[in-house]
């Protein structure tokens, strides 16, 4: 441990007691808690939030109230009371610095989801953000999309229905003021990477000197495959090799003090300021990267803490993560060495600080976030179509419903589009779909399918938030290849043996020009005849291949269908709920198709079983509140942790 010597400290004792009344400060050691300043040193304020995910007027459900030490609960999010409490934390500070670790935008709130996550930026812009790691989310839609509009301010393809919303202000959309980083995110045919893998901070270190601090930024390694980033002109690099890359290039341009700032997490325990039992990625590497890296910022994980770990060389750094949607403000101190530009490690502090609502809210971020509110919930009443009769998920003895088939259709739709406009550059060709199909009931997560379009009982209006609503995660369809025997092996996987010797179904809606039958009567993986599966009215060939179209997480087995893997030439189309939306507005006139789709044959005969299906349970926070539902699509744990289950913990994706 350095020397840290006999000196006196100027202590700010009334800023410690507002920080205590709220939130304990972890210290590297016992010297760091006998001062706030020294006056050797150069003071720096880190403060971040992360997985904001456009969640601006409240923390959604159980997410609201957060556990600390003692058990005490708080209840929190918004970005008004966000910022406010930001205020009150930079109060003082020369050198402070406000970032984030990823997935700020791209979420699940309809006020900002559908309004292009513009309402996000405009908070986040309000709010002072210095830069940001580019989470996995930031791709949800592209690479292009994220450099060009959200931080460029470019518009496609209709200004005002599209993009390019007036904000709070009356003034069009200009994206962000901050910019995005990634060191580990490439293009995958030139190896470059998307965004800039790192940057540097001056601070003012007094007598007109300035000190650097380098940042790093991870995205999580896989971003490429997840349901919602599935980008098959991306790949993520390693981190743990990146980041020491990154350290070691900064170091040799003599920056003394170092920071990671990653977009993938770890668990550690329910209290919000303090870290036990850690597990996951962003632990394991806490453990093992670079000892010049100084403080490790993560995210992803939707979890909270705020610890010391020692890296590879036995010194503590701060290893912390600040929830989600808005739930924590991370504080680190660092504290720099006037000469060299170092950080003395014995005296780094880190408090997780709740984003409570018991104060009087930031009035710049009071007005944005109402704006908003009140321009979602006219935008929701807007016109797109009208409907002949009520679309349902009641589905037949068959599995087929009119709501399974409406979305089926679509789906086809989707898969026979040209690329969005702001779709990356190369990869395979966008040959058009030349089916669909929708797991209506998957035997794992949540349906695609979230409601009904119930007939209005008057002019059949179909709204704009009915629609989007309705159908949806936020995730792509795809278009994939796949042989005429993966299809056939796909409608054979609807059925599987359940518990107490029933049969398990969980039905596969198809498109309208699709026709199969299978027999009641048939085994397990026997029950359909590909001579019977009809593809625009010809038998189905199990040796050819065809183009399928089908949500994301489908086709990468996440609904349980372990079929389509191996798929070749992905090509992906619009997300779901956006594209649902275009696709009712294009149709203007939605009439029920008759659900003649699939049939049956020895259904009366003696041992005959349709099967039973059986809905997937919703999830629920350890609360009881259930799980916001796109984000209760992420259905499995992906690394470590069990799977998603009432007080259980799920890795968000």
């Amino acid at each position: 441990m350095r020397e840290i010597g006999r000196r006196s400290f100027l202590t700010a004792a009334g800023a410690l007691a507002t920080t205590g009344a709220i939130a304990t400060p972890t210290y590297a050691t016992g010297h760091a808690r006998d001062a706030a300043t020294a006056t050797e040193y150069v003071d720096v304020q880190l403060l971040n939030i992360t997985d904001l995910h456009g969640y601006l007027q409240a923390a959604p459900g159980g997410n609201s109230v957060i556990t600390g030490a003692g058990g005490r609960r708080y209840t929190v999010g918004g970005v008004p009371y966000l910022a406010a409490h930001l205020n009150a934390l930079r109060a003082g500070h020369t050198n402070s610095v406000f970032f984030a670790p990823g997935d700020l935008f791209s979420g699940w709130e309809f006020d900002t989801a559908s309004l292009a996550d513009e309402p996000t930026i405009e908070a986040l812009n309000a709010m002072g953000l210095d830069f940001a790691s580019a989470g996995n989310h930031e791709f949800d839609k592209s690479a292009r999309y994220l450099t060009t509009h959200m931080t460029g301010g470019q518009s496609y393809p209709v200004v005002g229905r599209d993009d390019a919303f007036k904000d709070s202000t009356g003034r069009r959309f200009k994206g962000a003021d901050f910019p995005y980083y990634s060191a580990n995110v490439t293009h995958a045919g030139t190896g470059k990477t998307v965004l800039p893998p790192y940057n540097i901070v001056h601070v003012d270190a007094g007598g007109g000197r300035t000190l650097p601090i380098g940042f790093i930024h991870l995205t999580a390694i896989g971003t490429e495959s997840f349901p919602g980033s599935y980008q098959p002109g991306l790949r993520t690099l390693d981190e743990l090799e990146t980041a020491n890359r990154c350290a070691a290039e900064l170091k040799a341009k003599g920056v003394g003090a170092l920071v990671l700032s990653m977009h993938d997490g770890a668990v550690a325990g329910s209290d919000f300021n303090s870290g036990t039992n850690p597990s996951g990625p962003a632990y394991e590497l806490a453990l093992r990267v670079s000892p010049d890296i100084d403080a490790i910022v993560t995210g992803h994980w939707h979890c909270a803490f705020s610890m010391m770990l020692p890296d590879p060389s036995g010194r503590p750094r701060p290893f912390v993560e600040a929830g989600c949607y808005g739930q924590l403000i991370n504080e680190i101190t660092l504290r720099l060495d006037r000469t060299t530009g170092e950080v003395v490690r014995e005296l780094t502090t880190t408090t997780n600080h709740p984003n409570t609502r018991d104060i009087t809210p930031d009035p710049v971020l009071r007005e944005i976030a109402d704006y908003w509110a009140g321009y979602g919930t006219r935008r929701a009443a807007t016109p797109l179509a009208t409907q002949t009769a009520s679309f349902t998920r009641t589905r037949k003895s068959t599995g087929e419903s009119t709501m399974g088939n409406l979305v089926a259709d679509w789906a086809l739709w989707a898969g026979q589009q040209p690329l969005d406009p702001m779709a990356d550059p190369g990869g395979p060709a966008n040959t058009p779909a030349d089916l669909a199909l929708i797991a209506v009931a998957p035997r794992q997560g949540q349906a695609i399918i979230a409601a009904d379009l119930a007939h209005d009982g008057a002019d059949g209006t179909v709204t704009f938030g009915a629609a989007w609503n309705a159908v949806g995660f936020g995730d792509p369809i795809m278009t994939v290849t796949v042989t005429g025997r993966q299809l056939h092996d796909a409608l054979e996987e609807q059925w599987a043996p359940a518990s107490g010797g029933t049969l398990g179904f969980a039905p596969l809606a198809v498109s309208g020009n699709v026709r199969y039958t299978f027999d009641a009567t048939g085994p397990v993986g026997k029950r359909v005849d590909p001579a019977e599966v009809f593809i625009d009215g010809r038998p189905l060939d199990e040796k050819r291949a065809y183009r399928l179209a089908a949500p994301s997480y489908t086709l990468i087995n996440q609904d349980g269908f372990s079929a389509f893997l191996g798929f070749t030439e992905p090509v992906r189309h619009t997300r779901d709920f956006e594209s649902f939306v275009a696709f009712v507005r294009q149709r203007k006139r939605l009439t029920p198709a008759a659900t003649d789709r699939v049939r049956v044959k020895n259904a009366t005969a003696p041992g005959a079983r349709t099967g039973t299906v059986t809905e997937s349970p919703r999830l629920l926070l350890a609360d009881g509140t259930e799980v916001p539902r796109p984000e209760a699509a992420l259905r499995t744990a992906r690394t470590g942790g069990p799977e998603g289950q009432r007080g259980g913990f799920r890795v968000p994706c």
